[in-house]
């Protein structure tokens, strides 16, 4: 499968996470949320229990007894075993081979952060020169399109 970038203009990092998450877990899929910075990652934690009013996502942050248990795991380290699917958030990597091995692997940036499509950049030139394919998603249009693909 295919690293799948997001391009975040329209909507927030967060809304976008919670849809991807909501649509993975409806697929049966465990998932990692990967962050690079602790407090962001506690904030969507604490974010995750109060939104929506009308639903709720099952997730947990990691550094706690029951990690693999989580449907949602929120952290900065590797996936648990059984995990379908890798999200990546505030300029978090994939590791290697967790790309080849996972259902779904999704970078979401900011593009109104220049640091974070900088990031994001880089990111997509050394997956795809690693040969691991990529598709390059933007919602400029206020849908979401594919922009560009690579490898596949």
């Amino acid at each position: 499968m295919p690293v799948l970038f997001y391009h975040i203009t329209r909507s927030s990092v967060e809304d976008t996470a919670r849809t991807l998450m909501e649509r993975a877990l409806g697929a049966g899929w465990r998932v990692m949320l990967r962050g690079s910075d602790p407090a962001r990652l506690q904030h969507l934690d604490d974010w995750l229990w109060l939104n929506p009013d009308d639903g709720f996502l099952p997730h947990g942050l990691a550094g706690g007894p029951r990690d693999g248990d989580q449907p949602i795991l929120l952290g900065q380290g590797a996936a648990m075993p059984g995990t379908k699917a890798v999200l990546l958030i505030d300029g978090a990597e994939p590791l290697p081979g967790e790309a080849e091995a996972m259902e779904r692997v999704w970078v979401l940036f900011d593009g109104h952060d220049g640091g974070a499509v900088n990031r994001a950049r880089g990111l997509w030139k050394a997956i795809t020169a690693a040969g691991t394919p990529a598709q390059y998603w933007s919602e400029e249009a206020g849908r979401w399109e594919k922009k560009a693909e690579s490898g596949t």
